[in-house]
C-alpha cells in the first residue's frame, strides 16, 4: 500500500508542529483546541511524527500510547537553554527530566533554543530591533559550553543537539550562526529554520552551503513578506508578528523550498523535515493550514 510520504528519501521523515493549534508562548492562541484534535488533524493529514508542545503530557507512559494509537512518531522537543550565561553542568540538570522524556519515546535529537541574553523582561514582546547582542569576544566561550553540552547529551542520553537559529536570540543573523559554528565542536548540531532565517533576512540556502553537514534536524515554515517587513518597520515585536501572520505554512509565502529539497535528495540527510507555522488558529485553521504544508513539501519531492 503507497503513502504520499513515500516520496521522501530512505531515512527521512516528515512531521508537523503542534503550533499551527496551540502556542506555547501566547497561550490564548489554541487555548480552546484539544492535544487530541492536534493529534487526529496530523495523523489524518498523513504526517509521521509530532514535535512536543504545551498540552503534551511529559511522561512516557501517557504521551507514548497517545503517539502509537495515531500512527505518530516523537520528532523532538524544544529545550529553553542557558549555556550563554550558564554552565554546562547547569544546563545537564535542567534538562533531565526533558532528555529523558524524548529518550523513552525514541527521539534521537533536542531541538535547543538560546533563552539567556535576550532582551530584559518579556523579550518576545520587545522590538525585534531591541534584541541583544552576545559580545564577539564572548562567542568563543559559549561555543566551549555548547560543545561540552552536546557531547554530554549524546553520552548521557543518546541525543544530539540540534541548535535551532532563532529571532530574538544570540544567534539569529547569519554571521551569527556562522561565528557560532565555526567555534563549535562538530558534537553540536544545527536545525535549519527556514523560516527564521527569511525573518532574519537572509537565504537559508546560506546555511546549506556553509553548514550542509551539520545539518541534524529541519523546521519548514513560510514567510509572509509584508507581514515581516511591517513588523520590522513599525517596530513591532515577535509576539505582535506571530499574531499577526508573519509565519505560515510552507506554500503560503514567499519562501522557495526547492533549494531545500534538493539538499536533502543530495545530501543524505536522514532526519526529520518539520512543518510549523506559529499562527492563530482562529484565523488559519490548523487541519487546513499542516494539509496545505504537507501537499507542498511532498509535491516538491514526488
Amino acid at each position: 500500500m503507497t503513502s504520499p510520504l513515500d516520496v521522501l528519501p530512505v531515512g527521512v521523515r516528515l512531521g508537523v508542529s503542534p503550533l499551527s493549534w496551540v502556542n506555547d508562548v501566547l497561550e490564548d492562541l489554541g487555548a480552546d483546541i484539544a492535544l487530541e484534535t492536534c493529534l487526529d488533524d496530523a495523523a489524518a493529514v498523513g504526517y509521521a511524527g509530532a514535535e512536543l508542545g504545551r498540552k503534551f503530557p511529559r511522561d512516557a507512559a501517557t504521551l507514548g500510547p497517545l503517539l502509537t494509537s495515531r500512527g505518530l512518531a516523537l520528532a523532538s522537543g524544544w529545550h529553553s537553554g542557558s549555556l550563554a550565561e550558564e554552565a554546562a553542568d547547569e544546563e545537564m540538570d535542567a534538562v533531565d527530566g526533558h532528555a529523558r522524556l524524548l529518550q523513552a519515546l525514541g527521539a534521537s535529537v533536542v531541538v535547543y533554543g538560546e533563552c539567556a541574553m535576550m532582551a530584559p523582561g518579556s523579550p518576545l514582546d520587545a522590538p525585534l530591533s531591541d534584541r541583544l547582542i552576545m559580545p564577539k569576544s564572548e562567542v568563543a566561550a559559549y561555543a566551549g559550553r555548547l560543545t561540552e553540552f552536546a557531547r554530554r547529551l549524546k553520552g548521557e542520553y543518546g541525543l544530539t543537539l540540534a541548535y535551532h537559529h532563532h529571532l530574538m536570540m544570540v544567534a539569529e543573523t547569519l554571521d551569527e550562526v556562522s561565528r557560532l559554528f565555526d567555534a563549535t565542536g562538530r558534537e553540536a548540531g544545527l536545525l535549519l529554520d527556514t523560516g527564521h532565517a527569511d525573518a532574519a533576512g537572509f537565504d537559508y540556502a546560506k546555511l546549506i552551503d556553509r553548514f550542509g553537514d551539520r545539518i541534524v534536524h529541519i523546521h519548514l515554515k513560510d514567510v509572509r513578506g509584508d507581514v515581516i517587513e511591517d513588523v520590522r518597520r513599525n517596530r513591532h515585536s515577535f509576539n505582535e508578528g506571530v499574531r499577526a501572520g508573519m509565519f505560515t505554512v510552507p506554500g503560503d509565502g514567499r519562501i522557495d523550498f526547492a533549494p531545500l529539497a534538493r539538499f536533502v535528495k543530495a545530501s543524505g540527510y536522514r532526519g526529520w523535515l518539520v512543518v510549523e507555522a506559529e499562527q492563530d488558529p482562529a484565523k488559519a485553521p490548523p487541519k487546513a493550514a499542516v494539509a496545505r504544508g504537507f501537499a507542498t513539501i511532498t509535491k516538491l519531492f514526488a
